[in-house]
């Protein structure tokens, strides 16, 4: 693509906080990460099971300035020497979003350098362009995270067609919700995971749900429920739960219905390039099954490695990178936007 600037590099400095992680990041033309820092609540939040936005907005408030600071200092640069500022105004948690923000704005202003609002998926999918410098678009992506589970054809940088989204919980959520249900505790992705290993994913036959008249959409609360029916079920008859074959069962269910969906959402649109990016892309067994399934059909089968499918700041750098090529720029009303759909 033609860069909108005669400047030879476009180093940006970049801010995450849509949810439970602090952090910031320098990117350097999109694809080379100078500096990535991650302050994670996760300790905190397993206390609860959960994320508590009131606790995640206020250690935001606590880290942001230093996790910012240390960013600069590992990229050993200055303020005076970024091109731009990014940050992510949406989805996620309203007053985590705004820590973020305002944070970016107050730079922003304080300095000169332009602000650039970043879509929290957008960032997600360019995770891929950072470990994987031969991939350009168009391709298919799969984004499942924690509060997403998305199919998108990435027509061109920052250009995108939602081919299917989650009706209901979303991927990470259904794990979440499943792990805490047969005593994993949070975080429930990873945990289910490790434990899957030891168990048979053949065990329980749980359902695949599919939407009737979108055939990309995925739907998971059908499979959670019936997970929840079939240890309550255990229970009231006095047979024994076996954890890890529970967590083989689910996890197999939900890794099939999004490696389905993926490889006809690729076939059909004629692409043989294939990325995943979000918090349980790093999932192993879902790594695993697409892996096979894009070497069937001779798909190239791009993916971040595990640091960069959780929520980080060098993704909103890259995604950042590309609007700033075309020239976007968001005032000093840029707010934080918790609903906010892909490509608005």
């Amino acid at each position: 693509m033609e860069k909108a600037h005669e400047k030879e590099d476009i180093t940006i400095l970049a801010i995450e906080s849509s949810c439970d992680e602090t952090a910031a990041a320098v990117v350097r033309n999109g694809r080379e990460v100078l500096s990535n820092i991650i302050s994670s609540q996760i300790d905190l939040h397993t206390l609860y099971g959960g994320v508590v936005p009131e606790i995640a907005s206020r250690k935001h408030i606590e880290r942001i300035n230093q996790v910012i600071g240390e960013a600069l200092q590992t990229a050993g640069m200055a303020l005076r020497e970024m091109d731009a500022v990014a940050v992510t105004y949406g989805p996620g948690l309203v007053g985590a979003l705004l820590v973020g923000v305002s944070a970016a704005k107050a730079i922003s202003f304080a300095s000169g350098i332009p602000l650039i609002g970043v879509h929290h998926i957008e960032g997600h999918i360019s995770a891929n362009y950072i470990e994987n410098r031969d991939l350009e678009p168009p391709f298919v992506c799969l984004v499942v995270s924690g509060g997403h589970s998305h199919l998108v054809r990435v027509k061109d940088y920052g250009e995108y067609d939602i081919l299917g989204r989650t009706r209901d919980d979303a991927a990470g959520e259904a794990f979440d919700k499943v792990a805490r249900a047969i005593g994993l505790g949070y975080p429930g992705g990873p945990k289910i995971d490790r434990v899957s290993k030891e168990g048979n994913p053949d065990a329980i036959s749980f359902p695949r749900a599919k939407v009737a008249d979108a055939v990309y959409d995925f739907s998971f609360s059908g499979l959670k429920s019936a997970v929840l029916n079939y240890l309550n079920s255990c229970e009231m008859k006095g047979t024994e739960i076996c954890q890890a074959d529970v967590a083989a069962s689910f996890q197999k269910a939900v890794v099939d219905v999004l490696v389905e969906h993926s490889m006809q959402a690729v076939e059909e649109c004629g692409l043989k390039k294939f990325a995943i990016a979000g918090g349980v892309a790093s999932n192993s067994a879902l790594r695993s099954a697409l892996d096979k399934a894009c070497a069937e059909r001779e798909i190239a089968f791009y993916h971040p490695s595990p640091v960069m499918c959780t929520d980080n700041a060098a993704m909103i750098g890259s995604a950042a990178y590309y609007e700033y090529c075309k020239g976007v720029r968001h005032g000093y009303d840029l707010n934080a936007v918790p609903n906010l759909r892909l490509g608005e």
